[in-house]
């Protein structure tokens, strides 16, 4: 009988750590789940604004046909945010579609007509929208991509986690900041 004692602590020793590990293992899993619908959200509002990109185009097209590096550089920057793969290169198509935006208002603004044309401001209504869309899709990405991160990071997950095949993640960062602070805006 004094060999029961020993045996039930191991016993219970057990039971806690397989409690531990299969918690744990569940809520990676979940993190990692997590973190990947969010990325979804991210492309899906990319997509979308990309997929708004050329009925804007046409819109100033028709009023500055002259600026033809301008609608280049959009078209450029639009196909590479479709071919994006990660948040990496979507960090760098990022930059260079606000960059291309930028120009492309910048033209519109030298346009009375075209700042009036009320199928340019409904474009330009749903291209702010969307760029709150991918604003708030990025904070959800990131956040789920902060608690995966920290849960495979900690002691004594960090031991055992990569072994599982989970790794940490990429953050959806943009190199200017100041870039994307605001959604592009035409001010009339």
């Amino acid at each position: 009988m004094e060999w029961l004692i020993p045996v039930i602590v191991v016993v219970a020793i057990v039971v806690i750590i397989g409690i531990y590990l299969w918690a744990t293992y569940n809520s990676l899993v979940t993190l990692n789940v997590r973190v990947d619908e969010a990325w979804s959200d991210v492309t899906v509002q990319l997509k979308r604004r990309a997929d708004l990109i050329p009925n804007l185009i046409e819109a100033v097209k028709g009023y500055a046909a002259h600026e033809k590096a301008v609608f280049e550089n959009v078209t450029r920057a639009r196909a590479e945010t479709l071919q994006a793969q990660g948040p990496a290169e979507a960090s760098a198509a990022e930059n260079h579609m606000q960059q291309a935006l930028k120009s492309i208002f910048a033209v519109a603004e030298a346009y009375p007509q075209l700042q009036a044309s009320q199928n340019f401001l409904s474009l330009q209504s749903e291209l702010v929208d969307t760029e709150d869309k991918i604003q708030a899709s990025r904070r959800f990405y990131n956040g789920g991509v902060r608690e995966l991160n920290t849960k495979v990071k900690v002691f004594p997950n960090t031991l055992f986690v990569r072994g599982l095949g989970f790794h940490e993640r990429a953050f959806f960062e943009v190199a200017e900041a100041a870039a994307i602070a605001e959604p592009p805006r035409v001010q009339f």
